[in-house]
């Protein structure tokens, strides 16, 4: 990588460096700034925060970001800290320590001259937060230059850095906004004296923390402690203002919920030790303790380890890295639990939403396809008009493929291969399309859905496909079955088939290879399930009859409905004594997740069924999940597993497109959207949902003896196919009545357009 430069040429894994660039201005100009980083940086530009990231990427294609900003004429100073991991994590993989800065004027490159300085103050190596992630912050900040990002700092004896320091490609341009920075000011919800109870404070930090005394009935204090609520799960940096006496030590911890009252630094199901929090060491006076790495947490509580006198909260606040503001969709259908259930889908979707859609905010920070292919595309769909986090999730995947052509499953730190997200990769790009009309990302990601194609066609055998090699995740509770062929596994595989036979047609490709293929395949399962059958929906079981019906492959879909509905109310929790789902490495057919629920409740709301579905939104979502002051969605349905997941969020996506009605089909033309309205025996439902061309749509509608009557405004023109046949083309407002026969109809049309995909 041209240009690329770092501190010195081999640095040590979890060190620091600063860095600071001078360059001027003749005259004023819009100056544009791009970056990109091994690990993690925190930019200033003349003192003010300019950006962090880097945006992560894959080692073939290095993006920067991009920031833009009117300076005046003269001289102007660019400073970075910087971190070099040195490992392996969920976010990138391990590189040379680097960071690439051009900064352009009128497109034209502006001399810069850099000084850097190695950083002393970090206890390298302490702990990482887990297996998934970075270091913790261990430092001690007298041995930090102060005011290192101002303009009229004195960095003369700092030294020229290393150029070249990179072995990746120069870098290209995300295409991606800016990750935002949103500052929420804090207020402790309790506080109190403080006392050592255990050992060294580098034996264990997260125990030492964990168990320190917060009473002092009996120890002696000598420090004291704040605790603060979030809100919500957030990820992000408590930015604390405070004044204390040299040699002070303050530590931030930060915890999904609380353990017996209290943070505790250890991060569930982590695959290994964890260690959520960082040590400061203080300086002297008033000063701003900031760590630089974000870390994820609903709880903060900060720890005054060795002072008690002379420590004064001057300024709290929590700054959230998060992709999107606050969504200006709403909706509203008189019931204030399913209107709660919208709201909290959707601010879990944004807990997740950071350079990338994540699997969650404070475990691992990965780009899981499975995520963007179920829910996550869904729910930024009904939220938001930019869907960029969900397209560049599956080029990601695209630009790190198995030897053999397999898309990741997980990507682009740690990469991990689940075929059966290597099917849903396909089904989620043609989903994406039809919800953005995007021709160009077709194009783009076709010779790579050629090869991951090629790549499972490998294991295909006269008998249908045999396991293809990997970790075939169909549901967390699932096991597969005993032999070479896994039904679930052929399920998801005929519907990559029928998305790359829409692929192909959309883009003018040949799909007859496809088509025989998905032939061959639905035949086999049709034979495959009706003997199954013959045994009874049992050993058909919960996940394949779901996908089965999916795929219109259901002979007697009442029959198949009902023992859907069976097996959802046997199982917790709607059954409070049913088995819990308590460890990712068990096997029970009697559970049922949020995550599958993406798929089994439009198997009901299509077929007229929508008090059900809402009656189980209610339940487990509402009653169970929303339970103790949640404010986020748990993965599972048990409280021992990651508490922000935005996949369980499907009933945001279900309850705006069912019972606002508006489902987009920019795959026909932006703009164009079927009507599916299922209201059940709700009397009414309104909201605004985001235009794929831009702009707004409200919709509304109440329930009279004889129709719904229906009203929609939209900023932009729209057309709308009703379910008769007919279109309706909306610019403006429109109201309509659509009587109670035209609902079953569309109930008849959604079901067959479901089973014909």
């Amino acid at each position: 990588m041209k240009n690329s430069f770092w501190s010195h040429p081999s640095p040590d894994p979890d060190t620091y460096s600063l860095f600071r660039g001078r360059f001027r201005l003749e005259t004023s100009a819009e100056v544009e700034f791009r970056v990109v980083g091994s690990a993690w940086y925190e930019a200033w530009l003349n003192g003010k925060p300019l950006l962090e990231g880097p945006l992560r990427f894959a080692l073939d294609r290095p993006e920067y970001q991009i920031e833009r900003v009117l300076l005046p004429a003269g001289e102007h100073v660019l400073a970075f800290h910087a971190h070099h991991i040195g490992e392996e994590t969920r976010i990138l993989k391990n590189t040379p320590a680097f960071l690439w800065c051009d900064v352009l004027a009128a497109d034209t490159p502006l001399a810069i001259d850099w000084r850097c300085l190695p950083l002393k103050s970090q206890g390298s190596k302490t702990r990482r937060i887990n297996p998934q992630l970075g270091w913790i912050e261990w430092r001690d900040t007298r041995l930090e230059p102060e005011g290192f990002e101002t303009p009229a700092f004195d960095d003369s004896s700092w030294t020229p850095p290393v150029w070249d320091a990179s072995p990746l490609p120069d870098p290209v341009p995300a295409d991606l906004g800016s990750v935002q920075t949103l500052a929420h000011r804090l207020k402790p919800c309790g506080q109190g004296p403080l006392a050592h109870t255990f050992g060294y404070t580098t034996d264990e930090p997260a125990f030492v923390f964990h168990s320190r005394d917060r009473v002092c009935s009996e120890l002696p204090a000598k420090g004291l402690w704040r605790r603060y609520d979030l809100g919500r799960v957030r990820l992000g940096r408590p930015c604390f203002r405070l004044r204390a006496p040299a040699g002070t030590v303050i530590e931030f911890a930060l915890a999904e919920s609380l353990t017996e009252g209290r943070v505790s630094p250890y991060i569930n199901l982590s695959a290994g030790t964890s260690c959520n929090l960082d040590r400061h060491v203080a300086r002297g006076g008033e000063q701003v303790f900031r760590p630089l790495t974000p870390k994820g947490g609903r709880f903060l509580e900060v720890h005054v380890v060795n002072a008690r006198e002379g420590v004064e909260f001057l300024a709290e606040e929590f700054l959230e890295r998060c992709y999107h503001a606050p969504t200006e969709a709403t909706f509203h259908c008189g019931d204030s639990l399913l209107e709660r259930i919208w709201q909290v889908g959707v601010e879990t979707y944004r807990g997740c939403a950071e350079d990338a859609l994540i699997d969650n905010p404070t475990r691992e920070r990965g780009q899981w396809v499975g995520d963007v292919a179920s829910v996550g595309s869904e729910i930024a769909a009904v939220a938001y008009h930019d869907l960029r986090l969900c397209k560049r999730a599956l080029a990601q995947a695209a630009l790190c493929p198995r030897e053999d052509g397999l898309v990741a499953g997980m990507s682009p730190g740690g990469c991990v291969y689940l075929p059966t997200y290597a099917f849903q990769w396909a089904v989620a790009a043609v989903d994406l399309f039809r919800l953005t009309g995007d021709q160009a990302m077709l194009r783009e990601l076709w010779p790579a859905a050629r090869r991951n194609m090629d790549a499972i066609r490998a294991f295909w055998h006269e008998d249908g496909l045999h396991n293809v090699a990997g970790w075939n995740f169909v549901d967390w509770g699932y096991r597969a079955e005993d032999g070479p062929i896994d039904t679930a596994c052929n399920l998801h595989y005929l519907w990559s088939l029928r998305s790359m036979i829409t692929w192909a047609k959309a883009i003018g490709e040949p799909a007859e290879a496809f088509q025989a293929q998905e032939l061959e395949l639905s035949l086999l399962l049709r034979a495959r399930l009706a003997d199954k059958q013959r045994k009874g929906w049992e050993h058909i079981g919960y996940h394949c009859a779901a996908l089965a019906m999916r795929l219109g492959l259901v002979w007697d879909e009442a029959e198949c409905l009902a023992y859907l509905e069976r097996h959802l109310l046997a199982c917790f929790p709607n059954n409070r004594s049913a088995p819990r789902n308590d460890d990712p490495t068990a096997f029970n057919s009697q559970l049922i997740t949020p995550y599958f629920a993406h798929y089994v409740m439009p198997l009901f709301i299509e077929r007229g069924r929508m008090d059900f579905v809402l009656d189980q939104f209610r339940i487990c979502w509402g009653d169970y999940m929303l339970a103790e002051g949640r404010t986020t969605w748990i993965e599972v349905f048990d409280t021992r597993w990651s508490h922000c997941h935005q996949w369980a969020g499907c009933p945001t996506w279900q309850l705006s497109r069912y019972l606002l009605g508006l489902r987009p089909r920019c795959d026909r033309a932006v703009g164009d959207f079927d009507w599916i309205l299922q209201p059940g025996s709700c009397e009414r439902a309104s909201g605004r949902l985001p235009h794929p061309g831009g702009g707004w749509i409200d919709v509304g509608w109440t329930r009279d003896t004889e129709a719904l009557r229906c009203r929609i405004r939209t900023e932009k023109a729209l057309r709308l196919r009703l379910p008769d046949g007919s279109d309706l083309t909306i610019s403006g407002e429109t109201t309509f009545a659509l009587p109670e026969l035209a609902l079953a109809s569309a109930r008849r049309q959604a079901s067959r357009e479901t089973s014909s995909v």
